[in-house]
């Protein structure tokens, strides 16, 4: 279902809001955000230099630590008295970054998420569990405007406790389930504990999932544990742009659709900050266009993805990003190689004696990084033979893929740690310079 005309629009009407708004905003930011407007100064810039969408490259970037070092509000473009609600991110690599909305930003932030969930399946018909947690990530908050907005009936059980949330599904008939992958995944696998069969047993038909990557991998797991007819889409937010609602895939599976009346994105080399071409990897940047608390232009968010910009097959033409290839959070460097855990899943889950339950450790021998990935057997088995034929197909894909030489330690089912939220995939016991 398209929740919005402003998703059906030309490039040529999109075009013609955006710069608009972005005048407007770049306007706004140099008169009321002190640290921007110093950044303009700088690059010896002022709002009459940009007079078109084509000017946005001439514009200074903000980055996570330019939030962090302007610590709480330094971004904002509006006096306290006018905050509407105030969110933040968990802070887990740092300072925590605020998120501040004003009243009009709460009813952008709604639309938005009202029609990625729509893309991905939701109606109004729909009982909509938000297993996401409440209180300052902006996911669960989001998510629950969107849906209400949609006009789906919320069931906000949270995370956590795991067969209460099963006991809410079946009892309510909960036909819409909003958590992480992993912890979707969780569910699927108390649920068959206690002797349930999603796809037979439950009435979810449709899996709104966000927070973590979603590999093409883990869709198919989450195909075989929910079914072949549920609908699985993925959605894409940062909660210093907004939360969710950026973007997020339709049914046709080509993509992350954008909110391109609210949002600009652009995909820079990640090294010269140059903009690159439709199609080409790099960096995703983004501007906020309509927002009257902390309207950021052209954050960095270190996200790697593509942009596409033709008309989809669901009747949208906003453009599309490419499923996130990984996060710069996310990556880790072993012995000079960069890679993403990610490309574990992958590896993992391609080897059907294995479940989708892994976890990488970081150790340091020496001057050198030992990388070991513990992983759960689908089933049990005694065979020494198959334990060793298994490991052995693991290390060499994993050669393979990475060019690393990689432990493998497999382990029993339901041995390793299990996440209500966000999954924590690696541990780094490496020593900290």
């Amino acid at each position: 279902m398209i929740f919005s005309k402003q998703e059906t629009l030309s490039r040529a009407e999109l075009r013609a809001i955006q710069k608009e708004r972005l005048l407007e905003t770049v306007g706004r930011v140099y008169e009321r955000v002190a640290p921007y407007r110093e950044k303009m100064q700088a690059a010896g810039l002022t709002p009459a230099d940009i007079t078109s969408l084509d000017d946005l490259k001439k514009l200074p970037f903000i980055t996570k630590q330019d939030l962090r070092e302007h610590y709480p509000f330094g971004f904002c473009a509006l006096p306290r008295e006018q905050f509407a609600r105030v969110h933040s991110s968990s802070g887990t690599t740092g300072k925590p970054t605020p998120t501040v909305f004003a009243k009009s930003d709460l009813d952008v932030w709604s639309e938005c998420v009202a029609r990625i969930a729509s893309a991905g399946g939701a109606t109004p018909e729909d009982m909509a569990q938000i297993c996401f947690g409440f209180g300052m990530f902006t996911g669960a908050e989001g998510l629950q405007r969107g849906l209400e907005r949609v006009g789906a009936a919320i069931v906000p059980s949270s995370a956590g406790n795991s067969e209460k949330q099963l006991l809410y599904m079946k009892d309510f008939g909960t036909t819409l389930l909003v958590a992480t992958p992993s912890y979707a995944m969780r569910l699927s696998e108390v649920a068959r504990g206690l002797g349930l069969e999603p796809a037979r047993d439950l009435t979810v038909r449709t899996l709104v999932l966000g927070s973590e990557l979603l590999t093409d991998a883990m869709r198919e797991e989450m195909r075989l544990a929910w079914g072949r007819d549920v609908n699985i889409t993925t959605n894409y937010g940062m909660s210093e742009l907004m939360g969710p609602g950026i973007s997020g895939e339709c049914l046709e599976g080509g993509g992350l659709h954008v909110n391109e009346d609210f949002f600009i994105p652009e995909i820079i080399d990640p090294k010269t900050g140059e903009v690159l071409p439709e199609g080409e990897l790099g960096e995703l940047v983004i501007t906020c266009i309509k927002r009257e608390a902390m309207p950021l232009v052209r954050y960095r968010t270190g996200d790697l993805t593509r942009l596409f910009y033709a008309p989809c097959r669901c009747g949208r033409t906003t453009c599309r990003m490419e499923n996130l290839q990984g996060r710069s959070d996310d990556m880790l460097k072993v012995n000079g190689v960069r890679l993403f855990p990610s490309q574990v899943e992958e590896i993992v889950l391609s080897v059907p004696e294995l479940g989708p339950h892994y976890e990488i450790v970081l150790e340091r021998e020496g001057y050198s990084d030992r990388m070991t990935v513990r992983v759960e057997l689908a089933t049990v088995t005694d065979s020494f033979r198959v334990l060793e034929e298994i490991e052995r197909t693991v290390k060499a894909k994993l050669k393979t893929v990475l060019g690393l030489s990689i432990r493998v330690k497999l382990e029993s089912p339901n041995t390793l740690e299990r996440f209500e939220g966000k999954a924590k995939r690696v541990k780094d016991l490496r020593k900290k310079d």
